[in-house]
């Protein structure tokens, strides 16, 4: 049998062939073995070479014509098969409309907005009502007014993210918020006043599982006539022990903040270990909850108040702090990794 012969029964068998294929699968790999790189029919074309010079031609001129007239038919088979496996598709998996839907999987609560939620609930049963202050400051109303005029060192707390607009930052704490809510709600230093300050706050920090560039507050402030350290001690006992549990224990540590004098930390013994030390709470039984103290004097006259005659006390608290207390969280950048994995937990 010639060249030539085998070309041509060849042909007639892969038509034969392509035309009883009825997959995709066997499609790709009849293409493979006649037509591909390594088919019969381009193996054929690499031996023109060993024919007789006077065949070469008529040869090669009809393994070109085979080879264009399968690939045709291959990709009409193609379409073919495309069509018949999708109408399959569509009449093996026709939807049943009788059948019940699916129920759309519900969203839920971030677990720091949920500890505000508490965090406001608690306050408010307490009598104290919710004061937005804005998260764009003026340096005199964040530092200057409480107490920290330029050059002061206790400015070198707050790693501060400054704007172009000179004089104008992003609030490194909810404190300024106090000199709003005072002269807004104390009529020219004439009202008592009960609110609480939530909100986020901004510092140039190094994002560690301790510390993020950007954080919830919740300051809190009150102010009357006669208000002593016994009022703050007793307000924030009864606090913590809402939040926490009934048969928590607190103790107050002194400490310095220019916006109160006197001032103070409050711990509250380990919500994991009961006092009796883990790596939580750093073996020490206690973990920091606040900061606190009475509203400087400097400060009442800044917000209106007559220090001779009107008293406060003020405090802040982290709601993450507070969620990673409760639940055992020990990385607090998880709060905004956006991961489903830690948000569906709670």
């Amino acid at each position: 049998m010639t060249m030539l012969d085998r070309l041509e029964t060849l042909y007639q068998q892969a038509s034969a062939e392509l035309a009883q294929i009825a997959s995709s699968e066997a499609l790709a790999d009849w293409e493979r073995r006649v037509i591909g790189r390594k088919g019969e029919v381009t193996l054929l074309l690499r031996q023109t070479g060993q024919l007789p010079p006077e065949e070469r031609a008529a040869f090669g001129k009809r393994a070109n014509e085979i080879k264009a007239l399968l690939s045709e038919a291959f990709a009409r088979r193609e379409e073919e098969i495309r069509e018949q496996e999708l109408a399959r598709s569509m009449e093996e998996g026709q939807v049943d409309v009788t059948l019940p839907g699916r129920k759309v999987a519900r969203g839920r609560l971030h677990p720091a907005t949920q500890t505000l939620r508490e965090v406001y609930a608690i306050w408010a049963e307490m009598g104290f009502q919710v004061y937005r202050s804005r998260d764009v400051e003026t340096d005199e109303v964040n530092f200057g007014l409480l107490n920290m005029p330029p050059y002061h060192p206790a400015r070198d707390m707050w790693d501060t993210f400054y704007t172009t607009e000179p004089g104008v930052i992003l609030r490194t704490h909810t404190s300024p918020g106090q000199i709003h809510a005072m002269r807004e709600y104390g009529e020219n230093g004439t009202k008592p006043i009960r609110v609480i300050l939530p909100g986020m706050c901004y510092r140039y920090e190094q994002i560690t599982a301790r510390s993020e560039v950007q954080f919830h507050q919740v300051e809190g402030l009150a102010i009357g006539r006669g208000i002593r350290m016994t009022d703050l001690k007793g307000t924030l006992t009864e606090f913590a022990r809402r939040m926490y549990g009934a048969e928590r224990r607190l103790r107050f540590r002194a400490s310095h903040f220019p916006f109160t004098e006197p001032s103070a930390e409050v711990d509250v013994d380990c919500i994991l270990c009961g006092g009796a030390g883990c790596n939580v709470c750093k073996y020490s039984g206690w973990l920091e909850i606040a900061g606190c103290g009475m509203v400087h004097p400097v400060v009442l006259r800044n917000g209106g108040y007559d220090p001779t005659v009107w008293s406060g006390f003020a405090f802040g608290m982290g709601p993450e702090r507070i969620t990673m207390l409760k639940h055992g969280i020990r990385d607090i950048r998880y709060f905004w990794g956006n991961d489903l994995r830690f948000l569906n937990q709670f």
